[in-house]
């Protein structure tokens, strides 16, 4: 887990799984990867094996070990609902997440049909848990909008739609059932441009529909250039969140033992 994430819209990052696949458009220039295979044979290093998806249950008791609530973006360097990620790791994930309470988790997926799967099945209680944010990204027409029906559809209480790299005018859509909207540009060596009436246009939508926006970046090959004010304001709203109270240390480390305990 990393302490202090860089990403403005959470706290920390949780990463139970490393690696993913490209599957769409919006994975292109994915920072992840190119993080990932720097240090592709390096020895002891955490991405020794480069972007190869693979599970890391010894990072699953993480979240118990904060006291502090943070907001946590699970797996910021892979996707929970990969086609190699089994059903039971899943589930494993996400009673971590139902337990430790007192976080806020953030879920993104490109791959909705899965998530809408098991939120309608087996992780019925975690779709219905308040501190549990579920979202697809939607960086197009084409790959991004049909995920805003099956997120719509998937039964979770708090939905939401992470617009980034956004790569053309999504026009006018419906954000009905959906709770928070961020928008981001791509950025770093590839960078596909951002057009500033994209971005008005969804942030007025999310005005009409009451709909929290947040927009993250401009983006750019250097996105510290461009910052994140969009007429010279920064926006940066979020759903209401739980606000629970973390168990002592001793009560933490009981609850990730049992939780976690080989059965």
């Amino acid at each position: 887990m990393s302490l202090s994430s860089k990403i403005e819209w959470t706290d920390s990052t949780w990463n139970p799984v490393r690696g993913c696949t490209k599957i769409s458009p919006g994975c292109a220039n994915c920072y992840a990867k190119t993080f990932a295979e720097r240090f592709r044979g390096v020895p002891g290093h955490p991405f020794a094996q480069g972007f190869d998806l693979r599970l890391v249950p010894q990072k699953l008791a993480e979240p118990f070990q904060w006291q502090s609530r943070r907001r946590i973006f699970v797996n910021s360097m892979s996707d929970l609902f990969h086609e190699g990620v089994p059903d039971a790791f899943i589930s494993k994930v996400a009673a971590v997440m139902r337990l430790a309470d007192w976080h806020t988790y953030q879920v993104l997926t490109k791959r909705p049909e899965r998530m809408h799967r098991l939120l309608r099945g087996p992780l019925r209680d975690a779709a219905q848990s308040q501190h549990i944010w579920w979202g697809v990204s939607v960086e197009n027409r084409h790959h991004g909008l049909p995920r805003i029906r099956v997120l719509r559809d998937s039964g979770a209480a708090v939905k939401f739609l992470s617009v980034e790299p956004l790569l053309e005018d999504l026009g006018d859509f419906d954000l009905s059932g959906i709770d928070w909207v961020i928008v981001g540009g791509e950025s770093g060596p590839g960078a596909r441009p951002l057009k500033r009436e994209w971005v008005i246009r969804i942030r007025d939508l999310c005005a009409a529909a009451r709909v929290p926006f947040f927009f993250k970046q401009w983006g750019g090959v250097r996105k510290s250039l461009h910052g994140r004010k969009l007429d010279n304001q920064t926006h940066e709203e979020f759903p209401a969140e739980c606000h629970r109270a973390a168990p002592g240390k001793l009560q933490r480390d009981r609850m990730a033992k049992e939780l976690l305990a080989p059965i």
